[in-house]
């Protein structure tokens, strides 16, 4: 039975990692942190474990931490997991995080784009990224997993295939809308809530941080410099991501949609979590929300210029925790979908 850490279990994603481990049947969860002024029993911030979890959750100590489990969930705000890898690593422990810390291979693109020195530029490198269906060898043989943000998960699912097949798109647009857990978890008195109340706004316009990481696993994928325009949406519903994303080429593209669909899937025939939809069908939220799973739909325009997909996926599930629990079965021996079905 393998032991497993979650550091940072307020938010959405450390809810979320337990709600999932604790139907897992390869784990026990042994060690809960969370930023409080004395520790707690976890069924006292989340009341649906009651029963279900008999831990108490407290301040992160690191000297406990690396004696406390196997396997480490960081589900940390940004900036923080920097902190606690260094010591994780050296105590040679397998480590999961779900902050943008390691995402980015280019320190200074992340001190660009998140604001903050990188204080351990060391282990930038060490990090895998954690797209299963991307670098599911690579997560096989590794001890430490950088796992995606939610936006470049639908975004880089979405384009894939096309990018590994030398497609040269002239342009790519990203149009993603998503539910307001994307934000983390806010206070009740936030004025977040009143601002999004019957609203729909775009937010973040072309400077999203996700963007240099949507851009930096593409372009490894095409094997040349991939620039996107992203602009992000948020949907007044509490979970779901859909991106609809416009590839405009200067010629006619050489496949029909028909066969396009095919390469799809093809392409993900091994992969488990996701769905690629038959012509003429496209992806709704409520086809993935609440599921692991990322739906793919695709369209080539009239003037065969312009190929059009639309993907969805939940963005606290495949777009967060339950990535990271398909990357732990991976790097652990266990079945790829093993407590995520």
């Amino acid at each position: 039975m393998l032991k497993v850490g979650i550091l940072g279990v307020r938010g959405y994603t450390g809810e979320e990692l337990i709600r999932i481990l604790l139907k897992h049947p390869r784990v026990r969860i042994s060690y809960l942190t969370a930023r409080l002024d004395r520790p707690v029993p976890i069924a006292e911030i989340f009341p649906q474990f009651k029963g279900r979890l008999d831990l108490y959750c407290e301040n992160l100590n690191l000297t406990k931490v690396v004696q406390s489990a196997d396997l480490f969930f960081l589900a940390l705000p940004h900036t923080s997991s920097m902190d606690v890898v260094p010591a994780l690593l050296k105590a040679k422990k397998k480590i999961i995080d779900l902050s943008a810390d390691y995402r980015l291979n280019d320190e200074e693109l992340y001190e660009t784009w998140y604001k903050v020195k990188h204080k351990d530029k060391a282990n930038i490198k060490k990090a895998i990224y954690g797209l299963p269906e991307i670098n599911r060898q690579k997560i096989k043989k590794a001890a430490f997993i950088a796992n995606p943000g939610c936006y470049p998960t639908a975004a880089i699912l979405a384009l894939a295939p096309l990018l590994k097949e030398k497609f040269s798109p002239r342009e790519i647009i990203i149009d993603a809308k998503s539910g307001y857990s994307g934000a983390g978890r806010k206070p009740v008195d936030d004025p977040f809530w009143l601002e999004l109340k019957d609203n729909f706004k775009a937010y973040k316009v072309d400077v999203h941080q996700h963007t240099p990481e949507i851009e930096q696993e593409l372009s490894k994928l095409a094997k040349k410099r991939i620039k996107v325009t992203f602009v992000p949406h948020l949907l007044p519903i509490e979970r779901g991501i859909l991106e609809t994303i416009y590839i405009r080429s200067s010629r006619r593209s050489p496949v029909t949609g028909h066969r396009l669909i095919g390469l799809y899937k093809k392409f993900y025939k091994n992969s488990p979590f996701v769905r690629i939809k038959d012509e003429g069908e496209f992806p709704q939220l409520k086809d993935a929300r609440f599921t692991n799973f990322c739906d793919i739909g695709l369209k080539i325009s009239a003037d065969q210029k312009t190929i059009i997909i639309i993907s969805a996926i939940d963005n606290l599930l495949k777009g967060a925790s339950a990535q990271a629990v398909q990357n732990m079965n991976l790097l652990c021996g266990f079945k790829e979908t093993e407590g995520l079905l």
